[in-house]
């Protein structure tokens, strides 16, 4: 039985460590790092992209929203994801936008749980992440049951709102099957000196393409 998903793409963020440009828009090989994303969610049965910002063309075919307020956090702009998605599936893909091996990225962590099937993954676990050759994890390289996210937010709003929290808030108590993901599949672009070490212009892409 192949897994059944749907795609969460992280596509905000204040970008404040380059210097507030659109991450989505910066470039590697022939392909925005949105459109990495995209490839990489390929086989998703709804995708959703929050926090695309005003002037840029979405993918075709995507739910779009953003997290309320602005900025808030991932964990407030995963929930806004999952609830534009009126029937959803049985697993969520979360993915940031800033990955450039995306596609390769998310094949090494299906790979990862065994078969690719999910069958390893099956009612034992809640879902799996990525982990880098240190031994952190990667939480927006991630695959998770979809009810057990919609517990874990239903439990944090029930104490406050969801603003600033981490992930790792999030995924608490959770139980997750840790992927190893090689360091230069799941090598993000947080700063200036990420993207020139991986090869990633940074001038972004025009918005209509």
């Amino acid at each position: 039985m192949s897994l059944v998903f749907d795609a969460v793409l992280l596509a905000g963020g204040r970008a404040s460590r380059v210097h507030g440009a659109d991450k989505t828009g910066f470039t590697s090989g022939d392909a925005t790092l949105l459109d990495r994303a995209v490839e990489a969610s390929v086989e998703a049965r709804s995708l959703v992209v929050v926090g695309l910002r005003d002037g840029r063309v979405p993918p075709a075919g995507a739910l779009l929203t953003r997290e309320e307020p602005a900025w808030s956090g991932p964990v407030a702009a995963l929930a806004a994801g999952l609830d534009v998605v009126e029937d959803a599936a049985p697993w969520t893909l979360v993915l940031a936008c800033d990955l450039p091996r995306a596609p390769e990225a998310v094949q090494a962590l299906l790979a990862g749980s065994g078969s690719g099937s999910g069958d390893d993954v099956g009612e034992r676990r809640d879902g799996l992440l990525a982990i880098d050759s240190g031994g952190r994890r990667q939480p927006l390289l991630g695959l998770y049951r979809t009810g057990a996210l919609e517990t874990r937010l239903a439990a944090l709003r029930a104490d406050g709102p969801l603003t600033d929290l981490s992930l790792r808030r999030l995924l608490d108590g959770l139980d997750l099957l840790e992927v190893p993901v090689p360091d230069e599949l799941c090598a993000d672009v947080d700063t200036v000196d990420d993207a020139d070490r991986l090869g990633v212009v940074r001038r972004e892409a025009d918005a209509t393409g």
